[in-house]
């Protein structure tokens, strides 16, 4: 007998904007999903205090995804620019913030040992950088568009184009995670991690802007997203539990 779907749990104060734990359309959902209702678990000192990182840890090369990550060349690819604000729900920059990202390649391929898609590893490219916020709460980054990707979730899956975000607050329980998808991406519509987020407006919020500003001549397109970490124009999280 196949397990029983988990139970309905209480609904979130911010179940509007945050994808539900269960969201039967993206299958992997029915696996995971808590089965019972979530506990708040006390948080030890050494989560609250313990440092999260240094920033003497980041490399010079961390945040351009096209040179990090070299052996003999160049990545195959689009290099594009992306940047943006990480700010609270008043408009303050999040200052000193560390940003993670991570993306499949141009070909759509992660290199990792379980992503056995059948399109080509690029050697020259890791797909992994990181930015610190600056006191702005700006940060900057440079890549290689990612490609789309087939998933197993339902026939003829694919994923639209995508970078992950991960935000490091002064403490470890402050960790989000979140992804950025591009402007006018006819995948979107399909996607259900993407589509697992009940307002069609708050998804957008996920949608990055072409920003010909950002734009290098002769070099890259350039894109702006922005990152609200709370109050009523939060951009959507993955992990956020309340």
């Amino acid at each position: 007998m196949p397990d029983p779907l988990p139970l309905p749990l209480a609904p979130r104060l911010s179940d509007a904007v945050h994808p539900p734990h269960l969201s039967p359309d993206y299958r992997s959902t029915l696996a995971r999903a808590p089965r019972q209702r979530l506990l708040p678990r006390p948080q030890t000192l050494a989560e609250l205090t313990a440092p999260v990182y240094g920033e003497d840890r980041l490399k010079p090369l961390d945040h351009d995804l096209t040179r990090n990550g070299v052996r003999d060349g160049a990545p195959q690819g689009e290099r594009i620019i992306v940047t943006g604000r990480v700010i609270d729900d008043t408009g303050r920059p999040v200052r000193r913030a560390l940003v993670e990202v991570w993306q499949a390649n141009a070909a759509g391929r992660y290199i990792h040992k379980l992503d056995q898609h059948d399109a080509p590893i690029d050697p020259n490219f890791t797909g992994a950088g990181r930015i610190l916020t600056d006191d702005e709460g700006c940060y900057r980054f440079i890549s290689i568009r990612p490609g789309a990707y087939p998933w197993r979730n339902q026939p003829n899956a694919w994923r639209p184009p995508h970078i992950h975000f991960s935000l490091f607050g002064p403490q470890f329980p402050t960790r989000l995670v979140t992804q950025m998808y591009f402007p006018g991406d006819p995948l979107l519509k399909l996607d259900p991690i993407y589509n697992s987020i009940p307002d069609e407006d708050i998804r957008r919020r996920l949608i990055s802007d072409y920003d010909h500003a950002v734009t290098e001549p002769g070099f890259g397109l350039g894109y702006r997203f922005d990152i609200v970490l709370c109050g009523g124009r939060m951009t959507p999280f993955e992990n956020l539990k309340l």
